[in-house]
């Protein structure tokens, strides 16, 4: 009778999420399908703003200063088209997933996006995983040691963290970790040539992305620490807390098995709204590093006025974030379920 009944429940949970699911995946998307029309229209028009066009680009850089040569490849580039001429063809093409030509490459757009996506992916990855975990371990403890020397240290600490420019701490970084100890490489995604394979591959790969996980997980590890800390706060007068302590549970029991799980809800939220930050912080740390990312990628096309690979780039960006924002909306719906789907 009891397994009866649990099965019951079960089944009249289920049905009452899977709707829920439904609802919250119908509403973002009918808000991320105008949104990301908007970014794309933005975006054409904005980099269309930057000063020269790939043509300049590609003769300083070949040294050719021909001017029918330089007339010859604006219209083989379509460049000599009114802009709404220009507009119209790149709509065509992005309706039919064609993202052009990247002539800085010499490649179709999207094959050189494909090879420069894993270790964007790879880095950002390692950087959320490590600023969340030291984030929500830090924010406990301070929460828990709330006003003593452990929670004023580290209010300090985070404090000092998010003021720093991630530039200055990687570049400090190299200099200690990679100039004076010898630790770790300055730069780079493996070591050239070393004819690696298999795990010895692996590790040659984590030693190199040691520095910039870190650099560009420090800011972000403040951020959630003091999220955590403070939604943690917000938590200690709640009729639950004060249940679970009347009961006689451990006050470790109480923070992380009780409290935790409501104090992510606005950390998940903070990290799909930061997605897009990461790409724009992974941009100058893969510069610095010299990691063959994305976001090295997106500089050199702005750098070059590759107008098709750097449409291409803002474009996938803005559905990561849109993609991310909505599975964050699932994953908080489906912790809290009082939570408004609308």
């Amino acid at each position: 009778m009891t397994d009866v009944t649990s099965t019951s429940g079960a089944v009249r949970k289920h049905r009452k999420t899977a709707p829920r699911a439904l609802q919250v995946i119908a509403n973002r998307l009918a808000q991320a399908i105008p949104t990301i029309a908007c970014v794309l229209v933005v975006n054409f028009f904005l980099v269309r703003l930057i000063p020269g066009d790939p043509v300049d680009a590609f003769v300083a850089k070949a040294q050719a200063a021909d001017a029918l040569f330089k007339e010859n490849l604006r219209h083989e580039m379509g460049l000599d088209q009114p802009i709404w001429v220009q507009f119209g063809i790149y709509l065509w093409k992005i309706v039919h997933l064609d993202f052009g030509w990247s002539f800085q490459n010499s490649a179709p757009v999207l094959e050189v996006i494909l090879s420069r996506l894993w270790p964007t992916v790879l880095l950002v990855v390692v950087s959320i995983a490590l600023s969340l975990i030291g984030g929500v371990v830090l924010g406990v403890t301070a929460a828990r040691y709330f006003l003593t020397w452990k929670d004023r240290a580290i209010a300090i600490m985070s404090m000092i963290l998010y003021a720093m420019p991630a530039f200055w701490i990687g570049l400090s970084l190299i200099v200690v970790f990679s100039v004076k100890l010898r630790l770790v490489p300055v730069g780079g995604f493996d070591t050239i040539g070393s004819g690696k394979t298999g795990l010895a591959y692996a590790l040659d790969v984590a030693r190199h992305m040691v520095l910039p996980a870190v650099t560009l997980g420090l800011f972000y590890l403040a951020v959630y620490t003091r999220l955590v800390r403070a939604s943690m706060l917000e938590l200690l007068d709640s009729d639950f807390v004060r249940t679970a302590r009347a009961k006689g549970l451990s006050e470790s029991t109480v923070l992380w098995r009780h409290m935790l799980p409501h104090a992510l809800l606005p950390v998940l939220t903070m990290v799909g709204v930061q997605l897009g930050s990461l790409l724009s912080g992974a941009i100058v740390i893969e510069t610095v590093f010299s990691w063959p990312g994305l976001g090295r990628l997106t500089f050199q096309a702005a750098l070059q006025r590759d107008y098709n690979t750097l449409l291409a780039i803002l474009l996938m960006s803005t559905v990561v974030v849109v993609t991310a924002n909505l599975i964050v909306d699932l994953v908080s719906a489906w912790i809290d379920r009082r939570m408004d789907v609308n």
